[in-house]
C-alpha cells in the first residue's frame, strides 16, 4: 500500500513536469510568432505567462523535496526524482528565453525588418521539436530518442552560425542595420541556448534510465 501511494506521487510529479514542458513549448512558439508577425500583444502574453512557469517549477521542486524527505526511495526512484528536478530547472530557463525573445519582439514591433525572417523561425521550430522529443524520451524512458537530440543540436548550431554570418554581413555593409541586426542575433542566441537546455534534459533521461553520465553537447 505504501509503495502504491509512492508510485502514484511519482506519476503526479511526472504529470506536472509534462505540464510545465507543454507550457514552455507553447511559450517558445508564441514568442517566435510574435517576432515574425510583429505582434506586441502576443509578446506581452508570453512575458506575463512566465510567472506561471516559475510557479510550476517551484511546485515540482517542492514535490521532489517532499518525496525525498518523507519517503524511502530506491536508487532508481532517486534518479527519477533527481531528473525531474533537473528537467524542471532547464524547462524554467527555456521559459526565460521565451520571455527574452518576446521582449525583443516588442522592441522591433514598429520597425521594418532588414530582411524576411527565415532561419530564426526555423530555429524556433527546431527548438520546439527538440523539446517535444526530449519530453517524449522522458516519459517513455527512451534513451535512443534522447541520444538523437545531439544530432538536432548540431543542426541548431549550424543554423545559428548561418544567422550570425548573414547578420554580420548586413552590419558591416550598412551600419544603420546594427541595432536591429544585434537584436535579431540575440534572438538566435536565445534559441541556441534553448537547444542546449534540451540536450541537458536528454542527458537527464539517459542518467535516469541507465545511471550513466552522457554529454550530448560537447
Amino acid at each position: 500500500m505504501v509503495r502504491s501511494a509512492f508510485l502514484k506521487e511519482l506519476q503526479e510529479l511526472e504529470n506536472v513536469v509534462l505540464e510545465l514542458g507543454s507550457r514552455v513549448e507553447e511559450a517558445i512558439g508564441q514568442a517566435s510568432r510574435s517576432l515574425v508577425t510583429q505582434d506586441p500583444g502576443l509578446a506581452r502574453e508570453v512575458i506575463a505567462g512566465d510567472d506561471c512557469l516559475d510557479a510550476l517549477q517551484l511546485e515540482i521542486e517542492n514535490r521532489c523535496l517532499n518525496l525525498l524527505a518523507l519517503q524511502q526511495p530506491l536508487s532508481r526512484d532517486l534518479r527519477f526524482i533527481g531528473t525531474a528536478l533537473k528537467v524542471a530547472i532547464d524547462l524554467e530557463r527555456i521559459g526565460d528565453h521565451a520571455a527574452d525573445i518576446a521582449q525583443v519582439a516588442i522592441r522591433l514591433s514598429g520597425e521594418d525588418y532588414i530582411k524576411p525572417l527565415i532561419d530564426i523561425p526555423r530555429m524556433a521550430d527546431l527548438a520546439r521539436g527538440m523539446l517535444r522529443d526530449s519530453l517524449t524520451a522522458y516519459v517513455r524512458q527512451d534513451t535512443r530518442l534522447a541520444l538523437s537530440l545531439a544530432q538536432a543540436d548540431t543542426l541548431m548550431d549550424s543554423l545559428y552560425n548561418q544567422v550570425f554570418r548573414e547578420l554580420l554581413t548586413y552590419m558591416t555593409s550598412d551600419p544603420a542595420t546594427i541595432p536591429q541586426a544585434t537584436r535579431l542575433l540575440l534572438v538566435a542566441q536565445h534559441l541556441e541556448r534553448v537547444a542546449d537546455h534540451v540536450t541537458n534534459i536528454g542527458e537527464g533521461v539517459i542518467y535516469m534510465v541507465d545511471g550513466q553520465r552522457t554529454s550530448l553537447n560537447p
